[in-house]
Formats: structure tokens, sequence, C-alpha cells
């Protein structure tokens, strides 16, 4: 479901993963024959996306060169509407990022640690079958390496076309969704390993709401969503819509049966691991704020940039690392960017932000995409080359 789609492909975890529409430049971008060549090289790594069996790719680079957009595809299928930069999607895992955030703004405040166990937090909630909640900190749910099973890949009610479409509108509790982890021995002792769990940011979310008093819908809208201006970005509840112009979502959910339309979907099943809505535009600003140290005190900063080796991802970012909701890629033109992928059926979420926040990648696709992993590929290649553009300069 949230879980960033090769962790299916590779690990086989049980997870939820034609036209062309020209790029329109913002007013900041200017006529210059090398920024007409950039936008150029945009539209074709998204028409290479596309071509890897998408429904639609928005994408935006925003840079000290100004701001640049293409599009290819259909936002919907039934309708042929093409579709648009501004369009709003299901952001999946790249929640984990705005969770992280309000955890740290927290921790910036003394009210939480990062050394505090989560059985001070939530008493008795991670227990049984080895799972111990005295033994694993709130640093490692939110840098996973924690141990704790992923409850999505023992999600049976949303991972086939007719699961999906007897449940797609049930409600599910973080106390529910953490029990399906619970069910299970963890992976390994806590801080010994690294493996991406969804189960992680369940449990962040349920300790946020413990120690602010408020949901962590209402603490991420308060301290990120309303203070950027994010206007176009929601953290819903159990609303099933994505309410305005958006991307539809397709998936066949690996061949089960016939691809159909999952935008409609109770984002309870998601939570705090990746329940959010948001834009290219809104998420470009998110970043920028986040690494150019607008959101958290430098301690703070620096420790969501504190990485640990993030091994199984390699096959799709050789070199990664992981920190605190954070994942930091290696560029091929040398350095690192920063990112938070989300992948939930029908859509795919891509970014990268450069350490210093000055050059922000976005790009969304839509349907299930390739079975190999061409589309990741592609989809990797877009961030890489945009922000290596700026890197040569």
């Amino acid at each position: 479901m949230m879980t960033i789609r090769h962790l299916t492909a590779v690990a086989a975890l049980a997870a939820l993963g034609l036209g062309l529409a020209t790029p329109a430049a913002s007013a900041k971008d200017g006529t210059s024959s090398t920024k007409s060549r950039q936008r150029t090289t945009l539209q074709q790594s998204v028409d290479a996306i596309e071509k890897t069996g998408t429904v639609a790719v928005v994408a935006q680079s925003t840079g000290p060169d100004g701001r640049r957009y293409a599009t290819t595809g259909v936002s919907d299928t039934a309708t042929g509407r093409a579709a648009r930069v501004t369009d709003k999607f299901r952001i999946a895992s790249s929640t984990k990022a705005f969770v992280s955030t309000v955890m740290l703004q927290l921790v910036g405040e003394g009210r939480v640690s990062l050394d505090d166990t989560v059985e001070h937090w939530l008493p008795g909630v991670v227990d049984g079958n080895g799972n111990d909640g005295n033994a694993i900190t709130v640093r490692q749910l939110l840098n996973h390496t924690s141990g704790l099973f992923n409850y999505t890949a023992d999600f049976p009610e949303i991972s086939t076309v007719a699961d999906f479409e007897a449940d797609r509108y049930t409600t599910w509790t973080p106390q529910q969704l953490v029990g399906i982890a619970m069910r299970h021995a963890p992976d390994f002792a806590p801080g010994t390993q690294w493996e991406y769990s969804n189960t992680n940011y369940i449990l962040a979310g349920m300790i946020i709401q413990k120690a602010t008093g408020h949901t962590w819908q209402q603490e991420v809208t308060r301290r990120v969503i309303r203070p950027l201006g994010l206007r176009d970005t929601s953290a819903p509840d159990t609303s099933s819509r994505i309410p305005g112009q958006h991307l539809h979502g397709y998936s066949d959910f690996g061949g089960s049966g016939p691809t159909i339309d999952v935008t409609d979907l109770n984002p309870t099943a998601a939570g705090s691991a990746g329940a959010m809505i948001s834009t290219t535009n809104d998420l470009t600003r998110f970043f920028s704020a986040l690494l150019g140290g607008r959101l958290l005190h430098p301690a703070q900063l620096a420790e969501m940039k504190t990485t640990v080796r993030a091994a199984s991802l390699d096959p799709v970012w050789p070199g990664a690392r992981y920190g605190l909701g954070l994942m930091e890629i290696p560029l091929t033109c040398g350095g690192v960017y920063y990112s938070h992928a989300g992948d939930l059926m029908g859509y795919t979420t891509r970014d990268g932000v450069t350490p210093d926040g000055r050059h922000t990648v976005v790009l969304e696709a839509t349907g299930d995409g390739a079975s190999d992993l061409s589309t990741e590929m592609a989809q990797n290649a877009l961030v890489d080359t945009e922000l290596c553009a700026t890197a040569r300069k």
C-alpha cells in the first residue's frame, strides 16, 4: 500500500503499485535558449516515464533558474482530460516527511525526546510475539530501525481488485493497523538493521496525538500546511475523495482483475504512514522550506539528515541511506539529494531536493507502470538529470 513500490517487486512484500500535453513555463522561466533546452529535457524525461506504461505524469523542477513544468497523459481516462501540473494527487509515503517534521518540532520544543521509548508514550501497544515497546525508541521509529513487522505486508483487504472494491471505504483505527503488525514477531532486534515498515509511522502518529492532545492531521495542518500556505495540501481523516481538480489513480493489483479507478479510498488504511494529498507545487514548497531550515531548528534538521544505510533500497536507489523521514540518495554527478518517495495503488510520487533546499524536483505518475523496474528507473533518471543540471553550473 504505502510501501515504496520496489520493496514489493524486490522483496515480495504484499503492497497495496494516451496523450501528450505541452509543458507550461512559468513567468520566471524567461525565453533564453538554455531555459528552452531545459524545458525540452524535462518534457523528454516525462515522456520517457509515460512510455513505460503510466497513465499520466506531471513534473515540476524549481531552482535558481526558475520553475519549469512538464506533463503527459490524462488525468481521467473516462473524460480524456489532459493531466495538469496543478492537479492534486495522493502522495502516499511522502506523508512520512511531514509527520517526521512535526515530531522533530516537538523534540525541539522539549515535549518529546528521540530517545523516549514507545512504551513511555503508548503503554502496552507494542507487545506480544517478541515485540517490546520498552526496547524501541522514537528515533528508531522515524529511521525504520525498530524491527517492527510492516503491517501492509499482511493487509489482504486491499491487495486485489476484488478485495479493494469490497473494503476501499472501510475505516481503520491506528490501533487496528498496529495490531496487524503485533500478530508477527519482529524482523530483527531494534537498532540492529534497517527495513522499511509503515508500522513505525502509524506509531509516530499515535505518539504525536498523545504528546499534543491533537491528531497527527491537526498538528501537520497547524504546524506545516498553514504556515507554508500549502493551499492544495491536506491530511484527510476518513474522507475518501480528493477534493478539487485531481489526477485519477488506476490499478489492476498485479493482474488480479481488470484495471479500475482507485482514486476514492478511505485514507485511514494509510494513516500517518501515507494518507496525505498534495500537488507538485505544494510539495516543492514543503521540501524547499524543510531543507532550507525554515521548519526545524538546526539541531533537529541535523538529526533528520543523520542517516543509516538502507541496503534493501539498492535495486532502485544504489547507495541509499535513510534519516528521520528522509531518504539520502547519491547523485550520478557527485553529492546527494534528499527525498521521500511514495507509492499507493494507482499513484507514484517521486521528489528530490538539494541539501540546501535551493533546487527541488517533484513528479507524480498514475497507473501501475511497468511490471519490472523500468518505470522506477525512468523516474529516478528525471530527478537525477534535473538536479545534476544545477550542480554542473
